[in-house]
């Protein structure tokens, strides 16, 4: 009894050819252009046909072949069976229909009549079904994914301990950031010195390994550190922020009654000092009175600051001052006090008068010949596309009347390590900075050895 094919579609058995039936390759083209394309494609790559024997011996031809044959269950059956149609992404086309050759009814009374659409529905279906199962499973292994990825390279390298201890330290850098960004904070929260080097250098370049012997030395005098906003005013902010929070006494040149008057008479004697660039339109003040409100300003909050005896409300007082626009008007009296320190020391340096070695260096530039040029051409990109100068550091301590301390790290191990701007004042007052390139500055705070007067 002849076998049946389990396909819904019955396709009739190849008949074999023996290669000598071909006597030359015309013949088996023109044999070869009247099979079907799915004959053609046989012909190119056979699927291996199963022998199958009755117990006479005798072949049975009418096997259904490998591709007729049940496959794997995530694939539709249909779409095996279906030998007349195309699958173009989510469309099925139907190809021109080929002369069916079906053996009589009576041959496959098994054989159920299915039409063109119900098939054509049948594949939509299943590979609609198919995409939406890929698509959830994909969703799932990219979530798996992305989770896993966040503690990958930590969990590989070191224990559970430290990486409880790292995501404690993240969660306390997020909340920092978030403060800093709600309050437009100038100076950031305190953070224990050697925990910011550790978070902040973790390398083993030579680089990093000098910036934690820096930050180490300085542990022995600092017990914290606060970091100042990395704009262009930095170095006048830290400055500033360090002279309010930590001196009780007024410089000499704030209780000179004239401080208030020095705009006016500067600007008839010194015309181009109307070209000064503020921080923003003040309207259509004059130039001299902008500035002396902002140094009427710095005055007035010097003051107040100076009278706070606990540390820890001038610290607060003083967080409230960098925490609104009214650090930019202090910013703008100070760079003014440099201006007029340039003017002092240039024309005491014409009238050939002793000056000290850093006004040489800032007038032999060829952007500063003159205190016009260093105006147009240094002090009014302060802020604004630059920061300040090594030498311009020296100015800021003159115009202060303050040693600006600072703690160098990249300079660890040398001579340099630890600058004064200006070296040659012993009797005026000390503040402290971190730098760790000589473009940015930090705070240093919580004093373990006290700063010196």
């Amino acid at each position: 009894m002849a076998l049946k094919p389990a396909s819904c579609v019955y396709v009739d058995p190849i008949t074999k050819r023996s290669s000598g039936e071909w006597s030359n390759a015309a013949d088996g083209k023109a044999d070869s252009g009247n099979l079907s394309e799915c004959s053609k494609r046989s012909r190119l790559f056979p699927d291996p046909q199963p022998v199958v024997t009755t117990s006479g011996g005798e072949d049975v031809s009418d096997v259904p072949s490998v591709t007729e044959q049940k496959q794997p269950e995530d694939v539709p059956e249909t779409l095996h069976a279906c030998e007349g149609y195309s699958i173009m992404g989510d469309c099925v086309k139907s190809k021109p229909e080929q002369p069916p050759s079906d053996p009589s009814p009576e041959d496959r009374p098994d054989a159920v009549e299915t039409s063109p659409k119900d098939v054509t529905d049948g594949i939509c279906s299943s590979l609609a079904s198919q995409r939406s199962e890929s698509k959830k499973v994909a969703g799932q292994v990219c979530a798996v994914q992305k989770e896993s990825s966040l503690d990958t390279d930590e969990d590989i390298y070191r224990d559970e301990e430290e990486i409880e201890k790292e995501k404690i330290q993240k969660g306390i850098a997020t909340t920092e950031k978030s403060t800093s960004d709600d309050l437009k904070l100038g100076v950031g929260p305190e953070v224990d010195i050697i925990e910011y080097c550790q978070r902040e250098w973790r390398g083993k370049t030579t680089v990093a390994r000098k910036m934690m012997q820096g930050y180490e030395e300085m542990s022995h005098y600092f017990g914290s550190i606060r970091r100042v906003r990395g704009d262009n005013y930095c170095a006048l902010r830290a400055t500033l922020f360090q002279c309010l929070s930590q001196m009780s006494k007024l410089p000499r040149w704030m209780v000179d009654g004239d401080l208030t008057e020095l705009p006016e008479k500067l600007v008839k004697k010194y015309d181009w000092i109307k070209l000064w660039r503020f921080w923003h339109s003040y309207g259509n003040k004059k130039t001299w009175v902008r500035i002396k409100e902002c140094l009427e300003l710095l005055k007035e909050k010097w003051c107040e600051l100076s009278k706070i005896q606990s540390p820890d409300k001038k610290q607060a007082s003083c967080d409230e001052i960098f925490q609104t626009e009214e650090e930019y008007y202090l910013y703008e009296a100070v760079k003014f006090l440099m201006l007029k320190t340039a003017i002092d020391l240039f024309n005491a340096s014409e009238d050939g008068e002793e000056v000290p070695v850093f006004s040489w260096l800032l007038f032999a530039r060829n952007t500063s010949n003159n205190p016009s040029e260093f105006l147009k051409n240094h002090l009014n990109h302060v802020g604004h596309s630059g920061g300040l100068e090594q030498v311009e550091m020296f100015l800021l301590g003159y115009a202060l009347q303050h040693t600006i301390k600072v703690y160098r790290l990249y300079k660890y191990g040398t001579d340099e390590f630890i600058t004064h701007y200006p070296d040659d004042q012993a009797d005026w007052p000390v503040v402290t900075l971190i730098t760790e390139d000589d473009r940015h500055y930090n705070v240093p705070v919580r004093v373990c050895e006290e700063t010196s007067l």
